[in-house]
């Protein structure tokens, strides 16, 4: 039985950036699943395109089919029995990738089980399901590494900024870690300031004083800013997710360390298939801490890489339930509290912590070698 390929090519509007030479092609091949259909497409120069497939247009939810290319054929393997394909200048910021605007189910997802009957994984139980909207956004693809912290680090203290901690790691290109949620604020002010973009903290409501000194003074967010900040709770699940749905993890509902970098157990959990102990990965040059250097693994639906395990990722949100709070639309959590929100699980962590639902926190005063930082921005 034969499947189609659809390849829509259907104006600026919906391919914003392409190149006004581009073939206006549409239901370019028609091939069996599995067999490989060529897209064929002038360019005036050597611009960088990314490919994007989804599986509806009613609603459709672009991600990434494959990485940005340079030359005018792309090779489309029919893997799904139909697919939407569209063809996008890529105009992202140097190292993030656009998280597209839209809702989600945020929270401990429905997942099929083997008789294919929905169930719920039942330990979860801070993060009951709820259906919320974010605007789009960019995220850093990779967690921010020593090497990047230390450049920018190095200029915020000569700008002025102070920080608690000036952050550790095991190697230059793996994730920083032992920052606190302060200094990650501060670190995305002087990012942003740095990249002359406009910052996203304050230190007061009326949104005049940047912060700079991270000694634990509230904090406010100016979320309609274009400077460097960490995601909402939201939009990190939603960048986590890489456009699926129902999933334990960015990729389906199993783990290996394979695809990520956690603490194996696989006799606790019936989704971890192992093998048990450190990653090998992570413990090359040393099992404490065992992280492993940033991009180690198959990146999700997004291009994100350690959306699950490496270091926990420290988020905007103080954490509480229910959350997806105050309103449904780009949620920014409760208003006070105690613990800031931590997502996606670290080196030392089972594979039930490394779950895209999983909730975790902690004092945005303290440190950990299991908790390190990835950026988003505003467009």
């Amino acid at each position: 039985m034969k499947t189609q390929l659809h390849f829509l090519f259907i104006g600026l509007a919906l391919l914003a950036g392409v190149d006004s030479t581009l073939a206006q092609v549409t239901n370019l091949g028609i091939a069996a699943a599995g067999q490989q259909s060529l897209l064929y497409w002038q360019t005036s120069s050597a611009t960088n395109y990314v490919l994007q497939t989804t599986a509806s247009l009613s609603s459709p939810n672009w991600v990434t089919a494959s990485k940005a290319v340079t030359v005018n054929a792309v090779v489309v393997t029919n893997s799904a029995p139909s697919g939407y394909f569209r063809l996008l200048q890529s105009t992202n910021p140097t190292g993030m990738v656009l998280i597209p605007a839209g809702s989600f189910t945020m929270g401990n997802r429905l997942v099929n089980n083997f008789y294919n009957t929905a169930t719920n994984d039942p330990d979860i139980t801070d993060a009951n399901p709820t259906n919320v909207s974010v605007s789009a956004f960019y995220m850093d693809v990779n967690l921010v590494s020593s090497n990047q912290w230390a450049a920018v680090y190095s200029y915020a203290t000569g700008k002025g900024y102070t920080f608690a901690d000036a952050g550790s790691a095991k190697a230059g290109n793996n994730p920083v870690q032992t920052v606190e949620w302060y200094d990650c604020v501060a670190w995305c002010n002087a990012r942003s300031q740095q990249a002359g973009l406009t910052p996203c903290y304050y230190t007061d409501a009326g949104l005049t004083r940047v912060y700079t000194n991270a000694t634990g003074t509230n904090v406010y967010l100016n979320l309609a800013n274009n400077g460097y900040r960490l995601p909402t709770e939201a939009e990190w699940e939603k960048a986590a997710r890489g456009g699926l749905t129902g999933n334990r993890f960015p990729w389906g509902n199993y783990i290996t360390e394979s695809q990520a970098n956690y603490y194996g157990a696989a006799a606790s959990y019936s989704y971890d298939l192992g093998p048990n102990g450190d990653n090998s990965i992570g413990s090359i040059g040393g099992t404490s801490p065992a992280t492993s250097p940033v991009g180690s693994f198959a990146p999700n639906g997004y291009g994100l890489y350690d959306m699950a395990g490496n270091v926990f990722e420290w988020c905007w949100d103080w954490h509480g339930t229910p959350y997806g709070q105050p309103t449904n639309m780009n949620p920014t959590g409760p208003a006070t509290g105690s613990y800031r929100v931590l997502r996606g699980g670290s080196w030392a962590d089972d594979a039930d912590v490394a779950r895209c639902a999983y909730r975790d926190s902690l004092h945005p005063g303290n440190t950990s070698s299991t908790v390190g930082i990835r950026c988003v921005r505003g467009l």
